[in-house]
């Protein structure tokens, strides 16, 4: 009877304290996320000057997302087995535009390298960094 007691007690104290450790993982990982709001307000004042209703040629909206980074984010997310998917009128909603930049980093710039993130966001996932330099400056001047 003291065995069943015993296992009973350290069955309830490890169910217990499972969802506290679940829950400073989570709060570890949130603490340590890369804050991309300076670069994503300088890229929204380069590409439209936070004009959310901004379009020059396919691109759209504050960032000036194009039909093709719209689709890349689907089918990341897709990859990702979520049943999200993103339009072509969200890159008219600036939330879901930053959604997009966010997603896109999360799958092509791991490291959150900056400098990879302005320069692909100008020049695609294998940019030129001759090809992208001038944008890259334009950003880094407004992130000052």
């Amino acid at each position: 009877m003291k065995r069943l007691v015993k296992k009973v007690c350290l069955s309830l104290s490890i169910l217990t304290l499972m969802p506290l450790s679940a829950g400073a993982a989570k709060r570890s990982e949130s603490s340590v996320q890369f804050d991309w709001s300076p670069v994503m307000e300088a890229i929204i004042l380069v590409e439209s000057e936070g004009n959310p209703r901004a379009v020059s040629g396919n691109s759209a909206g504050a960032m000036q997302i194009t039909p093709i980074l719209v689709k890349e984010c689907n089918q990341i997310l897709s990859q990702r087995k979520s049943k999200l998917r993103y339009t072509l009128q969200d890159r008219f909603n600036l939330a879901k535009s930053k959604e997009m930049f966010l997603l896109i980093q999360s799958h092509y710039n791991k490291a959150n390298d900056i400098e990879k993130a302005i320069r692909s966001w100008n020049g695609g996932p294998n940019y030129s960094v001759k090809a992208t330099n001038r944008y890259f400056k334009k950003v880094m001047q407004r992130m000052k």
